[in-house]
């Protein structure tokens, strides 16, 4: 009978130091997005001003969709066969992403949201040179996908701006 309690080989076509080296580049888009999902949803529950009812929905869609990435990130991941982080601690230690201060206006919330949807862009993309080289397909579409909707983000909050 085989022994159950060792995990059994990943054998998807990339190397242990290569699926090592992309889960950590992933973990720090997973802090990334964690971090922004958490400022979102509290300049949801805290905004004020005239434009309160769009940022307010606004904001809801973009921390809904932020709370599903961090479950694909996260599942990426472990595909790759390394733990995912998963508390505030070890997000606060790979975030780029800094907490905000206090209750910004709305204008200076939005302005925070751009910066943490480009630094997510700028996050995932700094992860494809290693994906590319180990010709890791499903983490390059997740990657772009990743990109589209975080650039599209930054777009239409910096919109609001004039």
């Amino acid at each position: 009978m085989p022994n159950t309690t060792e995990p059994m080989a990943i054998n998807i076509g990339i190397s242990e130091s290569d699926r090592e080296a992309i889960a950590k580049g992933l973990s720090h888009l997973l802090a990334d997005t964690y971090t922004l999902y958490l400022k979102t949803h509290n300049f949801h529950w805290n905004v004020t001003g005239p434009m309160f009812q769009t940022l307010h929905l606004l904001f809801e869609t973009q921390y809904n969709e932020l709370a599903l990435a961090v479950d694909l990130i996260a599942e990426r991941i472990r595909a790759l066969g390394v733990p995912a982080p998963g508390t505030y601690q070890e997000f606060a230690e790979l975030s780029a992403i800094p907490e905000a201060k206090g209750v910004p206006t709305a204008d200076e919330m939005i302005r925070l949201l751009v910066e943490g949807q480009e630094t997510v862009v700028r996050t995932a993309r700094s992860i494809f040179p290693t994906v590319d080289q180990a010709n890791d397909e499903p983490t390059a579409d997740l990657l772009t996908q990743r990109m589209q909707v975080h650039e599209k983000n930054a777009w239409m909050l910096r919109s609001l701006l004039g």
